[in-house]
């Protein structure tokens, strides 16, 4: 395993290299906002620039809340972070279906058409950042696993959203504690090509879940976006075995955004941590 050392020492034996832009590279690097620091705030952009990151993944809240990308005046201010700071937007995430739950509150799925109307507006005004991919999160008021009738409800209303998703290029990314298995359930019981899944490595893991086998399963047609994870570890010196991690990626055949969460030990600093995190991914998928 990869120790905090080694890690940080690859850090600063790479931190003189372009990190943006690279060529013949499949995978771009960054994380979500609530990450580091700051959920649905523009002050993301400052320290995914100063930890290194290429992209942010973006919250996306209720109507109202603040920096609702909902809201024209807010869009144009993420343009110019965009724009001024050269960190891209790489998704928008639905933390607060975790609190109000796809499956059971009311406004739930009007939430997530205002993202998918969002992400369609961001593309016809700037394509060159807009992103394509939106995570629905199904944890603790939100969890599905092993409740077939809230999986049932769940395909019954992304049914109503998945043609306009289709219709504007948008994805929506499913991050649960369910197994491949059943995340197929949901995708071929709604049959759209919008819905697939946002696999997250410690939370699969943590399930008891064979995340290698996983990944090689539901292929780079259903998997939209990685969280590259540990819960309380450094990437590299936690359970997860990223250098397997990488090998069943390849297989997969995805390409696209490694998105770091957590991977923040215990009264670390934040952005050391953060860039030790994007060095090693960058070592191990961009070598």
């Amino acid at each position: 395993m990869i120790t905090r050392r080694s890690a940080l020492q690859t850090f600063l034996a790479t931190s003189a290299l372009p990190l943006f832009g690279r060529e013949n590279s499949d995978f771009s690097i960054g994380a979500c906002d609530w990450s580091i620091g700051h959920k649905q705030h523009i002050d993301a952009f400052e320290t995914a620039k100063q930890i290194g990151l290429e992209g942010i993944q973006v919250s996306f809240s209720t109507p109202g809340s603040d920096f609702d990308l909902r809201d024209p005046r807010v869009q144009q201010q993420y343009y110019r972070k965009v724009d001024d700071s050269g960190i891209r937007i790489a998704s928008l995430g639905m933390g607060i279906l975790n609190q109000k739950p796809l499956a059971t509150h009311p406004e739930s799925i009007s939430w997530v058409g205002d993202a998918i109307d969002t992400i369609a507006t961001m593309k016809k005004q700037r394509p060159d950042l807009a992103p394509s991919v939106c995570l629905l999160a199904f944890f603790g008021k939100g969890d599905i696993n092993g409740k077939p009738e809230l999986m049932d409800s769940v395909i019954e209303k992304l049914k109503t959203v998945a043609a306009k998703a289709e219709d504007n290029g948008v994805i929506l990314g499913l991050e649960s504690q369910l197994s491949a298995d059943d995340h197929l359930k949901i995708i071929d019981g709604v049959g759209s090509k919008a819905i697939q899944v946002y696999y997250d490595s410690a939370n699969s893991d943590r399930m008891g879940y064979n995340i290698y086998e996983e990944v090689v399963q539901l292929g780079h047609e259903r998997i939209c976006e990685v969280h590259c994870k540990e819960n309380r570890a450094l990437i590299g010196e936690g359970v997860v075995d990223f250098p397997r991690f990488q090998k069943s990626i390849e297989k997969a055949g995805y390409k696209g955004w490694l998105i770091i969460e957590g991977s923040l030990p215990k009264k670390a600093d934040l952005v050391e941590s953060y860039q030790a995190n994007f060095a090693t991914l960058d070592r191990l998928f961009r070598k």
